[in-house]
């Protein structure tokens, strides 16, 4: 099948990214689609892991969590808690699993991460703690300049990832737009941007050439 325009951009800003990536002491890999990206994400886990995940509609996108418990890996599983209590003791027990998955809000053209979190769970595993960070992206996520990585996390991906809450009433979630609210709902406490990775290795960022969703 004849690739689109589309393809064809991503197939050549994908590698630069990568590039960037690197120089800030990332690994970084670009793949094309969803099964290459799945088979490079489990070749970088080791059998012996243990996994956990902040919430990632790219990660849900290529069914990572369901295809890691069938290859036997174990799961800090904070989907299946019975109670908000033991979510909350699952969550801080993900800070110190040895491969945590996620995603990434933006990510700029010369390779620095953005990333908004409402509880700070996301952020602080990427941050400090799990032996290795895993983010899963698709190409859409990329974006010019840092201001602009900001800007689409804050405006874009954050009202958008408030539409899976119904009932949550931020200004965001009634209107669309991010009101710069200071709601205890709020889902913008913390702005983390990851400029470089420390140690050198630990986060390893797979690009997919694809449009993944916000």
């Amino acid at each position: 099948m004849e690739k689109s325009m589309y393809d064809l951009r991503n197939d050549k800003l994908g590698p630069l990214v990568v590039k960037a990536l690197e120089a800030r002491y990332f690994e970084a890999w670009y793949v094309n689609d969803i099964p290459e990206a799945t088979e490079k994400v489990f070749s970088l886990i080791p059998r012996d892991h243990v996994i956990a995940w902040g919430g990632s509609a790219t990660a849900k996108a290529l069914d990572l969590y369901s295809q890691a418990a069938e290859r036997g890996y174990r799961l800090i599983n904070r989907d299946a808690a019975k109670s908000p209590e033991e979510k909350v003791d699952l969550m801080r027990q993900a800070l110190l699993c040895d491969t945590f998955l996620m995603g990434t809000n933006a990510l700029s053209e010369d390779g620095q991460l953005v990333n908004i979190d409402g509880n700070g769970n996301r952020v602080a595993a990427l941050c400090y703690g799990p032996k290795q960070v895993i983010v899963v992206t698709g190409i859409n996520k990329v974006v010019k300049t840092l201001d602009d990585a900001v800007s689409r996390a804050r405006h874009l991906a954050a009202p958008l990832n408030i539409q899976r809450f119904p009932a949550v009433k931020t200004p965001c979630n009634i209107n669309g737009a991010c009101g710069d609210c200071k709601s205890r709902d709020s889902i913008c406490a913390q702005f983390v941007i990851t400029r470089i990775c420390k140690p050198a290795g630990r986060i390893k960022v797979i690009l997919i050439g694809k449009d993944l969703g916000f």
